[in-house]
């Protein structure tokens, strides 16, 4: 079956590096770090005390307060970031069959801070005191749920829920609907907000995250010997996903093509990555099937780079084993050294980075990284952004439950 390409028109970014597009990836080329002390509650006693907040987001310039106060600050992320998006592609959604316009949305967590608050009011006040708006500011799937509504989206509108690796397994699947023929257009991304004192106390008594105390902007070290877990983001990406017969046909300014995608699982450990990383290698290798490319082909890895030891240390191995002596002379980088990790965020915006790489010739940065680990003695791109010439880019997600997603980006001609 003859399969669709598929392009990106528009994005949008809310994150803690920047709320705009351009801030955002002139922040990450200057390795600005969205990282610092944790403002929204006390964390004397807790081990982690930093964290990657948004900054400056106010959700009524997007939405009336009426809505905002129904919607949980994922969501709000969400509507933000399509609006973006689509602002930025240049779609006039009256000249769209909107039966053949959806959205793919991932989420980890989903509604943690309503799920935290509304506790609270049945503790001190009583079952009676719930608001009716609990459920569905809750439940993950409301992201896509107001986007769909929002635009009035009338094809598939569905939400992925594969942990860290939300997100790019949401664009992979927005992939799969283009190249069946189902859509012309698609927005596709992950939102996430889990900043809340349960969530925090939860990965920290997982012993996950960073332990850093006297530079809080330099907490997230991926591939650094030095490392001592992830620092925890928020923030959400969304990608405008179209056919090319579509962007052609309306005149469409086109960052990249999405042109592949694999997704496997460990079948291995709740937390731990298989050994070597061997699920990371096989997600990767069927996304170079998929996009028709070879090993040899790919300048650029985003790397999931959580900046967790087994995890960096399984990827590094694992991009070894599919790049084999290509593997040296890739370009990696690790954008959580900026923005943290935003979980089921996460692959949204590092899409983005490398579509933005892919137009714009730039590979941000690993910031923090002094020390290697000779676990990880490959090309991370330290500290300094580079200029670079980049054709085929590749992007990894994996998530908690054995959850890995690649998804490979090119220039697209």
């Amino acid at each position: 079956m003859l399969k669709h390409r598929a392009v990106i028109t528009g994005m949008g970014v809310i994150s803690p590096v920047g709320n705009h597009l351009d801030e955002f990836w002139d922040n990450l080329i200057a390795g600005k770090s969205g990282v610092g002390l944790l403002t929204r509650f006390d964390t004397s006693d807790l081990p982690t005390k930093v964290a990657a907040e948004v900054k400056n987001f106010e959700p009524t310039e997007w939405i009336s307060k009426k809505e905002s106060r129904h919607m949980d600050r994922f969501a709000q992320f969400a509507i933000a970031a399509a609006k973006l998006a689509v602002q930025d592609s240049g779609l006039d959604f009256e000249k769209v069959d909107m039966e053949r316009a959806g959205t793919v949305m991932g989420c980890g967590i989903g509604g943690v801070i309503t799920f935290e608050e509304q506790k609270e009011v049945l503790m001190k006040k009583g079952s009676g005191r719930i608001t009716p708006f609990f459920v569905p500011m809750l439940i993950s799937n409301m992201a896509a749920g107001h986007i769909s509504i929002e635009f009035g989206l009338l094809g598939s509108s569905m939400t992925i829920v594969t942990a860290c690796a939300s997100a790019t397994n949401a664009i992979g699947e927005a992939l799969r609907i283009i190249q069946r023929g189902e859509a012309d257009v698609v927005l596709c991304g992950g939102t996430e907000a889990p900043i809340t004192s349960l969530a925090f106390a939860g990965f920290c008594a997982a012993k996950t995250m960073s332990t850093e105390k006297e530079n809080p902007e330099q907490a997230s070290r991926p591939f650094d010997k030095r490392r001592s877990g992830f620092v925890m983001g928020e923030g959400a990406g969304v990608l405008v996903l179209e056919s090319a017969e579509h962007a052609k046909a309306r005149g469409a300014h086109i960052y990249a093509e999405l042109a592949g995608y694999g997704s496997t699982s460990d079948a291995y450990h709740i937390t731990s990555p298989a050994p070597g990383g061997a699920g990371a290698v096989r997600a990767m290798r069927l996304a170079l099937k998929d996009a028709g490319v070879s090993g040899e082909d790919v300048s650029y890895i985003n790397a999931h780079g959580t900046s967790t030891g087994p995890n960096d240390a399984a990827e590094t191995a694992a991009i070894k084993t599919v790049f084999e002596d290509h593997a040296s002379k890739l370009a990696i980088s690790s954008t959580k050294s900026m923005t943290g990790h935003l979980m089921g965020a996460a692959g949204a915006i590092e899409a983005i980075i490398c579509a933005l790489s892919i137009e714009r010739g730039m590979i941000p940065p690993t910031t923090n990284y002094g020390e290697p680990d000779p676990e990880c003695d490959l090309d991370y791109v330290p500290n300094l952004a580079r200029k670079k010439v980049v054709n085929v880019a590749l992007s990894n997600s994996l998530g908690f439950g054995g959850h890995n997603a690649t998804i490979i980006l090119k220039k697209f001609d």
